[in-house]
């Protein structure tokens, strides 16, 4: 089954816009769906409604807002899709300018009727998806350390009192106790040891097993 990939183009020129939907649709290997406005206006009421695209194929030249002018709109309200601009021909201080902005790739008008266009669709999802990957691992590498830094602070007010609260009840189990004293001191033991272990566990965590539990609340899973 081919991978299908969600385009939003803004783009005002109809020929070229039915030009590149139809080489899209050619492809082998992918499903390009793509959704056509022909305005940066257009464009961003689509992204405000539908957040379901994975790329955005826009023309600099448009009526009213331009391309650049419709990307800081995109950063301004927070929208993540990856642009790839498509003009009539590389202009070096027009480059710079967006990928200031964070724009991954641009295209000449020309390419669009050779592989070209949809191997660079691929190569900047592809880009993307590393770039969230690592910065996954960055947040998961942050997130073990605070959690080592908390248990090492937690450990420290445990451990004492609860090492010597297992002395006591190991010591009280050894002597002459009635026997329902003894099934409660076989209760407390259980979970002093619980806590025991938890903590150890806690404390030799190695990876992030933070998973969600309510909302926004997470909690870490020892389980294992």
């Amino acid at each position: 089954m081919k991978d299908t990939i969600r385009i939003l183009m803004i783009e005002d020129n109809d020929d070229f816009g039915k030009l590149v939907d139809l080489y899209l649709s050619q492809h082998p290997e992918y499903v390009f769906q793509m959704v056509w406005k022909k305005s940066g206006e257009e464009g961003l009421v689509e992204l405000e409604t539908n957040s379901d695209f994975h790329i955005i194929l826009m023309d600099y030249n448009l009526p009213g807002m331009n391309g650049v002018e419709v990307t800081r709109s995109l950063i301004e309200k927070g929208i993540t899709t990856p642009v790839v601009f498509i003009t009539v021909n590389r202009d070096f201080d027009l480059a710079v300018e967006t990928m200031k902005l964070g724009v991954e790739d641009f295209l000449v008008k020309d390419e669009i009727s050779t592989p070209v266009l949809p191997r660079t669709i691929v190569s900047v999802l592809d880009r993307v998806r590393l770039r969230q990957q690592l910065s996954s691992l960055e947040i998961s590498s942050k997130r073990i350390e605070a959690i080592q830094e908390l248990v090492l602070g937690i450990s420290q007010e445990l451990v004492t009192p609860l090492d010597a609260m297992k002395r006591n009840v190991d010591e009280l189990m050894r002597s002459q106790v009635a026997a329902d004293m003894k099934m409660y001191l076989r209760i407390i033991n259980e979970n002093v040891e619980r806590m025991q272990l938890k903590l150890s566990k806690l404390k030799s965590l190695k990876e992030d097993k933070t998973v969600q539990y309510i909302k926004n609340i997470r909690m870490i899973d020892i389980s294992g």
